[in-house]
Order: C-alpha cells, then sequence, then structure tokens
C-alpha cells in the first residue's frame, strides 16, 4: 500500500522543481519518487556490502587464489601468524 509524505519546501524551490520535472515529463511525485528511490538504493547498507563482498570475490577470483588459500590465510590471520 502507498503512503503519503508530506515535505515543506521554499515556494521558489518547489516552482523550480516542478518546471524541471515538466521537462522531463514528470509529475512533480514521480521525479520526488524516483530521486528517494535512487537515494535509498545508492545509501542502502546491506547494498553496499553486498556490493563489496561481490567486488572482493572478483579480485580474489582474479588473483588466483582458491578456497583452500583463502581458508589457510583466515587460519593464519587469527593466529597471529603471517
Amino acid at each position: 500500500m502507498k503512503k503519503q509524505l508530506i515535505i515543506r519546501i521554499d515556494e521558489e524551490l518547489k516552482s523550480k522543481f516542478s518546471k524541471i520535472a515538466r521537462i522531463e515529463g514528470k509529475t512533480t511525485s514521480e521525479k520526488i519518487r524516483e530521486l528517494v528511490s535512487n537515494y535509498t538504493a545508492e545509501n542502502d547498507f546491506a547494498t553496499i556490502v553486498d556490493s563489496l563482498w561481490d567486488r572482493i570475490s572478483e579480485k580474489i577470483e582474479s588473483s588466483g587464489f582458491k578456497l583452500k588459500d583463502i581458508d589457510r590465510k583466515i587460519k593464519e590471520t587469527r593466529s597471529g601468524k603471517k
């Protein structure tokens, strides 16, 4: 179910924002929803962490490390050996 979000902004800012949204062929509400959705996606901690793990995995795989190498490194690090 959609909910309403009420914000207060300066009249001049609202006018400029509405004009820009219309130029893009969108209503003010559509543009606000788009911006909020994009902001949420870009700043969602779980998404950021998942992306970080994906990049780390790709880097590890591309450098030729195998699962056993990673397990060994983890054990060495935890035991204080290097």
